[in-house]
């Protein structure tokens, strides 16, 4: 019963804030074109979210290692649908990387249209990479970060598996830095029947991010691979800890 009451609060909740992303759009458009005021509403909706169950707890390690006037590419690993809502914890403007189908979800597809997150389609790879690489550098010339699962897809049991090379290409062509994020826990918010887990706990840790001079210098692939294996590091770091 008391997921259920959460649930419609949530439903209630996240009507009242499209609505309200829907007029900062309009009305900060002619001077916000990074849709910062967007994001931020997001974010305190996100705040809302996590701060009403007294039990839940989001810790987030190594915030100091972001420059909030610095544009990313984020990588992030994925497990669940919580991640996206986790990852509002940093003190960044960004926009997302997403499937195509994540559309027709309820709620989550409105917020990606207010926000004008990056919708692909993974069935079409050469023209899903062009995409990303267009619209991915059209928005960190406005001065917004890019999130990216660079996995490509979920995991399944938990560990970080083997990354596309797409947000790293981003990152080179772009001329920014990249910004590796690790979170765990995030599965564990929604039980399997359901139900929310009222006492769960989720750790987002920040890495140190790999500067503009090193994406542009080293192959792609090897970069890829080095930042892989640290995020797996610290994933395992954390879960000992």
């Amino acid at each position: 019963m008391l997921s259920l009451i959460f649930f419609i609060f949530l439903v209630l909740l996240c009507t009242l804030f499209m609505v309200l992303s829907a007029l900062a759009l309009v009305l900060c458009w002619p001077f916000d074109r990074a849709r910062r005021t967007v994001h931020e509403l997001s974010r305190i909706l996100v705040r809302i979210f996590f701060a009403i169950p007294p039990l839940w707890r989001q810790r987030v390690i190594g915030r100091e290692l972001i420059d909030r006037h610095q544009r990313y590419v984020i990588v992030i690993n994925h497990r669940t649908v919580i991640d996206i809502p986790t990852l509002y914890y940093l003190p960044l403007n960004f926009r997302w990387v997403s499937k195509r189908e994540v559309y027709k979800v309820p709620f989550f597809g409105q917020f990606l249209f207010l926000h004008g997150d990056i919708c692909i389609n993974r069935g079409r790879a050469t023209e899903a990479m062009e995409q990303l690489l267009r619209e991915g550098k059209l928005w960190l010339s406005r001065g917004a970060s890019v999130a990216i699962f660079p996995e490509g897809t979920r995991s399944k049991d938990g560990e970080i598996h083997r990354f596309k090379a797409g947000a790293f290409l981003l990152a080179r062509e772009a001329g920014v830095a990249i910004l590796p994020v690790v979170t765990e826990g995030t599965n564990t918010l929604i039980r399997p029947n359901g139900l929310f887990n009222w006492g769960n706990r989720i750790t987002i840790r920040v890495l140190p991010p790999v500067p503009a001079e090193r994406v542009a210098a080293e192959d792609p692939h090897v970069l890829m691979q080095e930042v892989h294996d640290a995020m797996c590091s610290a994933l395992e770091e954390i879960r000992r800890k």
